[in-house]
C-alpha cells in the first residue's frame, strides 16, 4: 500500500490494551497518522496513547462513541498532514495485537474493491443472546436494504473523502449502523471482509447486559432518526 493513511482509534478506559493496539497498527501501517478518540477515560488511557506516539483527542466528560469519534475525525482531517490523507481507518482500542490484521481491510479499499470495507470477526468472542446484533442487522436492512453480517463492527476502512462525507457520525453506539445506512443510501459500495481479530467482549454478566441495553437504546435512536 502506497497511499497515506489516517487511523482513528475509539477508546474509553482501555489503558491495558490501547498500547498493544497502537503498536500493532504502527507495525502494520508504517508512517500512518495515529489518532485516539479518548472518551473521557479515567484509567490513564490518554497517557498510554501519548506514550505510544498517538495524537489524542480527549474531552472532560463522556460524549459517547459517535460524538467523540466525530470530534477526533474532524480534528485529524483538519490537521496537516491529515488533511491530505488518502485513506482512513477507524477501529476500536481493545483489539490488542490482532489490530495488525486490519491490513487486509485497508488493502480492500486501496485496491478499489470497496468504498467502505467493514471487518467481520472470524470467531465470535463473548456476547449475550444476540438480541442487539439481530436488531442492528434488521435496522440496517429496513433503512437501506443492505444485509449486514457484522452490523456493529467498529473496524472500517474507506477513502478519506468518504470519511468526510459520512461525518458527523450517529451518536453513541449507533455510529456503525448510521455509517452503513448513510453509505448505502449515498450509493457507496460496502463490503465485509472476514479477519482474524479479537477484542474484549462483554459476557452474560450484569455489566454485559447493561452495556447491551445501552447499545439497543442507541440502535433504536439511529434507526428512528433515519426513517
Amino acid at each position: 500500500m502506497t497511499q497515506s493513511l489516517l487511523v482513528i482509534v475509539a477508546a474509553r478506559n482501555e489503558a491495558d490494551r490501547i498500547g498493544a493496539t497502537l503498536d500493532a497498527l504502527g507495525a502494520a501501517f508504517p508512517g500512518a497518522q495515529l489518532w485516539v478518540a479518548d472518551d473521557a477515560s479515567d484509567d490513564g488511557t490518554a497517557g498510554v496513547a501519548l506514550g505510544h506516539r498517538a495524537q489524542v483527542v480527549s474531552r472532560g466528560r463522556p460524549h459517547g462513541k459517535g460524538a467523540n469519534m466525530t470530534a477526533a475525525a474532524e480534528a485529524a482531517l483538519s490537521a496537516e498532514p491529515g488533511a491530505t490523507a488518502e485513506l482512513a481507518l477507524v477501529c476500536d482500542g481493545d483489539l490488542g495485537s490482532s489490530a495488525a490484521a486490519l491490513g487486509g481491510l485497508v488493502e480492500t479499499v486501496a485496491r478499489g474493491d470497496a468504498d467502505l470495507a467493514v471487518a467481520a470477526f472470524s470467531h465470535r468472542v463473548g456476547g449475550g443472546f444476540g438480541i442487539a446484533l439481530r436488531f442492528a442487522r434488521w435496522a440496517i436492512r429496513s433503512r437501506c436494504g443492505y444485509a449486514a453480517t457484522a452490523p456493529i463492527s467498529g473496524q472500517r476502512a474507506m477513502p478519506a473523502a468518504v470519511l468526510r462525507e459520512l461525518l458527523p457520525f450517529a451518536s453513541g453506539y449507533g455510529m456503525e449502523i448510521g455509517m452503513t445506512v448513510d453509505a448505502v443510501r449515498g450509493g457507496l459500495r460496502v463490503t465485509e471482509v472476514e479477519l482474524e481479530l479479537e477484542h474484549r467482549a462483554s459476557g452474560r454478566t450484569l455489566t454485559g447486559f447493561v452495556h447491551r441495553g445501552r447499545q439497543l437504546r442507541d440502535f433504536a435512536r439511529v434507526w428512528w432518526a433515519r426513517r
